[in-house]
C-alpha cells in the first residue's frame, strides 16, 4: 500500500499539484481514503496512471482555485 501512496503522490506532483496540498491530504486519513478511492475508481474505468493523475489534479486546481500556466 505504501508504494501505491508514493505512486499517487508522485504522479500528482508530476501534474503540478503543490506538495503542500498533497501533504495536507496525505496527513488526513479520511482525505487520503477519498483520494485513493477516486484513484481506484478512475483506474477501474480504464484510465492510465497519467490520465488518472490529470483528472484528479484538475479537481484539486478547481477546488483550490489554482491556475497552472503552460510552460
Amino acid at each position: 500500500m505504501e508504494i501505491k501512496k508514493l505512486n499517487i503522490y508522485q504522479r500528482l506532483r508530476d501534474f503540478q499539484v503543490p506538495s503542500s496540498v498533497l501533504d495536507m491530504v496525505f496527513e488526513d486519513k479520511d482525505d487520503l481514503a477519498q483520494l485513493i478511492n477516486a484513484w481506484d475508481a478512475l483506474k477501474s474505468d480504464g484510465f492510465t496512471d497519467d490520465e488518472t493523475a490529470q483528472e484528479i489534479a484538475d479537481i484539486f486546481f478547481k477546488e483550490i482555485n489554482i491556475q497552472i500556466e503552460d510552460e
